[in-house]
Parts: C-alpha cells; structure tokens; sequence
C-alpha cells in the first residue's frame, strides 16, 4: 500500500512540477487520452522512484564527504543530475520526461522533492491508518 501511495504521490507531484518548471516536460506515449497521459506519468514516476532509490543512495553513500564540505548542497546538482538521468532512461522507450538541460533539471528536481515532500507531510496520516488496520 506505502509503495503504491508512493507512486502516486511522485507522478502528481512530477505533474505538478511540468506545469510549473518551463523546462521539465512529459511526452504522453499515445497521443490524446487522459489515460495515456496518467499511465505515462505514472511509469515516469516510477523510473524516477527506481533510479533515486537505486543510483541516487548509492552516490550519497559514496559521496557522504563532498557532501558534508558542502553542505549538502551537492545534493541540488546530484538530484538534477538523477533527474536528466530518469528522462534519457524513459526517452529510451520512446515517450516519458523531458528536461531541456542541466539548470531545468536542477530546477525540476528541487521543486519535485519540494512538491514530494509536502505531500508526504500531508499524506502520510491517511497513509498510517490505512495501514493499522
């Protein structure tokens, strides 16, 4: 249950961020329908969950030092980065996000966590019941 309110709180909040981040963007892989739209961003969001669960601990574990020195600001770079590389993986199938460069995709990510974040405050009590239960 956690894992699929997950989901869905990443791919609204990856539709939240494409209508508020000019350079981040998500090409539906069937024109037309709402559906193919939901099920686009919901794969996206997936990709996205897979490659910062997967690569994005793994360099934070490596990387712990640069980010002590710095910070954490490294992170902002590390999590654009993360994001350019969840957009050239879904490119591979042919549909799936769209970051127009370097500085959008450290926008996007920003304002994705931003957004991720927020939700998961909110969400997370209704989250906690459903479990109890």
């Amino acid at each position: 249950m956690k894992l699929f309110v997950r989901l869905l709180i990443n791919a609204v909040a990856l539709w939240l961020t494409t209508l508020l981040v000019a350079g981040v963007s998500v090409q539906a892989f069937a024109p037309g329908g709402t559906l193919e739209t939901v099920l686009t961003y919901l794969l996206v969001a997936a990709i996205f969950g897979i490659v910062n669960g997967v690569i994005g601990n793994l360099i934070r574990i490596v990387a712990f030092p640069i980010y002590i020195l710095t910070l954490g600001l490294i992170a902002l770079i590390v999590n654009g980065l993360l994001l350019l590389l969840a957009a050239w993986l879904s490119g591979l199938f042919g549909f799936g996000l769209v970051v127009d460069g370097f500085w959008w995709g450290v926008l996007g990510a920003l304002v994705l966590g931003l957004i991720s974040w927020l939700m998961g405050i909110i969400l997370r009590p209704v989250v906690g019941n459903a479990n109890s239960r």
